[in-house]
């Protein structure tokens, strides 16, 4: 029995180890099914991923060249503005102008603001038309007809600046306007760069000067009177000379006043009334505008003016150096005379630095010795880029404060009424004339009636001695 139980035992316990093994094997099949199945499905998932990311990097890619593709067409459509700004900023007037003019704000008016600001040339900036340099509006381009006889046509170099050009240019010629009300008072532009500029932005059409000449003939002006308003006898005037020149079988009589300073004189000593008055008006106006009485006031308080002109390579760049003259006999000792260009060369930016830093003063204030505050006053003189008058004197660091003033001397009321006298004696030079082909008249005919009475008078002799 023993035995048998033995056996059965053993016997039992050899199935249970049969059947543990076996589901052993199950249980490792399994798990080794699952861990394949897992395997399946990440290899699934990281090709969906795969895919998911070359989707994402084909839809990068071609955002990438559509972007390239939109930047390439703004650009595109940037340059054409800008070749179209290049052509019509020139000083030669042609046939094509007017319509040039109008395809350039078209253009650039068909562009986005992103594109505006890729706008770049030879001369082409987005500031061309992006500027805002006030209301146009406000101005009047003096272009009518109906003249009449007599015309006081005021020539200027001109301004792109909408607010300069309507206070300063336009300021000028009201005064004239109203002090001769006999008269018609038309405008001309020596720069056609200017009058292109005008035009384009604007829609404001201005004459130059050919043109302006030619509409005084078309007119039937008789009696014609030009005014510059340039500063001096300079390249500019010359060049207008020559222009009147060109038309003086055109008119019965033709006058041309004189500009703001007067004659030039041979050196810097020489000055005169005109750049008297001029000094004067200027300084009042600077001390006012800065909050001092006088010009002596502001010295002591350590303030110094600075007049930045343009300056020229003509000889008569003398006349600066005479306004600087001018201003020490009046004993305005803070009062100095600078020039864009340098020239006269004691008047460049460095030198004129030197001289103010010299003559102990800290506080500057500089003002445009020009007509008008176009772009030398906002850019060259009070413009925030490192060459500008206002950086150099800055970046000096010899001075507490420099301050701009930005205003054109048109807009100075003793300005203006120097013009008006100069005008004045243009009209007078013609009477004069007029007068003294009158006196002439007269006396050839006094003689012509002389000698016909002695005539009559050998006639009566000669009859009475053969009777």
């Amino acid at each position: 029995m023993k035995r048998k139980s033995m056996l059965a035992l053993l016997l039992a316990v050899s199935m249970t180890c049969s059947m543990t093994a076996a589901t052993g094997e199950v249980a490792y099949a399994s798990d080794d099914t699952a861990t394949e199945e897992s395997a399946d499905d990440a290899d699934t998932t990281d090709d969906a991923a795969a895919e998911d990311t070359d989707a994402e990097d084909t839809a990068d890619d071609a955002d990438a060249a559509d972007t390239e593709e939109a930047s390439d067409d703004d650009q595109k459509a940037a340059d054409e503005v800008a070749a179209l700004i290049d052509k019509i900023y020139v000083q030669e007037r042609n046939d094509t102008t007017d319509e040039d003019c109008k395809a350039a704000k078209e253009a650039w008016d068909k562009l986005t603001d992103a594109q505006k600001e890729l706008v770049e040339g030879e001369e082409a900036s987005p500031e061309y038309f992006g500027r805002d340099t006030g209301d146009a509006s406000k101005d009047d381009p003096r272009n009518q007809d109906e003249i009449g006889e007599n015309e006081l046509l005021v020539v200027s170099f001109g301004t792109s600046f909408n607010d300069s050009r309507a206070e300063d240019i336009k300021g000028i010629e009201d005064k004239l306007a109203e002090a001769f009300p006999d008269w018609s008072v038309r405008r001309a532009f020596t720069a056609q760069i200017i009058i292109n500029h005008v035009e384009a932005r604007d829609d404001e059409v201005i004459d130059n000067m050919q043109q302006a000449l030619d509409r005084a003939v078309d007119n039937g002006v008789k009696n014609l009177v030009v005014q510059p308003t340039h500063l001096m006898h300079g390249a500019e005037y010359d060049e207008m000379v020559d222009a009147v020149n060109g038309y003086k079988d055109k008119f019965e009589s033709i006058a041309i006043a004189e500009p703001m300073l007067g004659e030039v004189g041979d050196d810097a000593t020489v000055i005169n009334d005109d750049k008297k008055a001029v000094a004067q008006a200027i300084t009042d106006t600077a001390c006012k505008e800065a909050g001092f009485d006088d010009m002596k006031a502001a010295a002591d308080a350590g303030t110094a003016f600075v007049f930045m002109g343009h300056g020229t390579s003509h000889t008569a760049n003398v006349t600066y150096d005479q306004m600087q003259t001018q201003m020490e006999d009046l004993g305005l000792t803070n009062a100095f005379i600078g020039t864009v260009e340098g020239k006269p060369e004691d008047t460049a930016c460095e030198e004129v630095i030197a001289k103010v830093k010299d003559a102990g003063f800290k506080n500057v204030i500089l003002r445009p010795l020009m007509v008008v505050a176009g772009d030398h006053a906002n850019n060259d003189m009070a413009g925030d880029d490192d060459d500008s008058w206002k950086s150099q004197f800055e970046a000096s660091g010899a001075f507490d404060s420099v301050e701009c003033q930005i205003e054109g001397l048109g807009r100075i009321e003793a300005v203006e009424d120097l013009y008006v006298e100069h005008t004045q004696a243009a009209i007078d030079s013609i009477g004069t004339s007029d007068e003294e082909t009158t006196d002439d008249a007269e006396a050839e005919s006094t003689d012509d009636a002389a000698a016909d009475d002695t005539a009559t008078d050998d006639a009566a002799e000669e009859t009475t001695d053969a009777e």
